[in-house]
């Protein structure tokens, strides 16, 4: 006969089989140091991920502790690690790295926004479906078509494939277009453009108007938030 119990990391169980000759004590202590062993194979696991370890809090038994050794012989051992953050900052970070330097505008353009709304990026994200980066500059669309040497395979579809492929399993993370409003470079240029609708597709000047202001994006949705 086995007792079983699970140890949550990086959003997978692990089950650990602790075998019934051993007193409940000792069931608890071995359980506890496993924990202790995955919390650094995760703990490791992301830092060679995002550069850092991320905060993280450790639930003995449902409850928040971090005494370990409590855990009941048969209980269960939860690992939350605060990642939502640091995603979003590695993709401000290299976004940063990628512009096209010359004046250091376009660098410096880069904002985010949640679900449309523009937010500074800190450790208190608002409950939002989705975060999205964009460029205020006019002229990003053109870069992402290769118009600088710096980068002539763009900046925001290629940073959105490689920030999907490093955290797949946190968000769900994609290139796309959003539209930028308020004050900015963006919405000077389009407001004083001399570019009309195209009246083959009978374009209302609303829609016009939005076309002008759309923006290559990183559109992240976080997975369990």
């Amino acid at each position: 006969m086995a007792l079983s119990a699970k140890i949550e990391a990086l959003d997978r169980d692990v089950e650990l089989i602790i075998q019934s000759d051993l007193s409940p004590a000792a069931r608890s202590r071995v359980l506890a140091q496993f924990a202790r062993e995955q919390i650094g194979i995760a703990s490791e696991q992301n830092r060679r991920a995002l550069g850092s370890v991320p905060p993280f809090t450790t639930f003995v038994d449902g409850s928040e502790s971090a005494a370990l050794d409590r855990v009941r012989p048969d209980g269960v051992i939860s690992v939350e690690y605060e990642l939502f953050v640091d995603v979003l900052r590695f993709i401000a970070d290299e976004l940063v790295k990628t512009s096209p330097k010359l004046t250091g505008r376009y660098s410096k353009s880069h904002i985010l926004m949640a679900d449309g709304d523009e937010i500074e990026l800190t450790d208190d994200l608002p409950d939002a479906a989705e975060f999205a980066f964009v460029s205020t500059m006019p002229y990003s669309r053109k870069l992402e078509k290769g118009l600088s040497r710096q980068a002539p395979d763009g900046i925001y579809e290629v940073l959105a494939a490689k920030a999907k492929r490093r955290f797949s399993n946190i968000a769900t993370i994609r290139f796309g277009f959003r539209s930028v409003l308020g004050a900015s470079a963006l919405n000077t240029w389009a407001g004083r453009t001399r570019m009309r609708p195209n009246r083959t597709n009978k374009q209302s000047a609303r829609a016009f108007g939005d076309w002008l202001r759309r923006q290559p994006a990183i559109v992240v949705t976080f997975r369990n938030r």
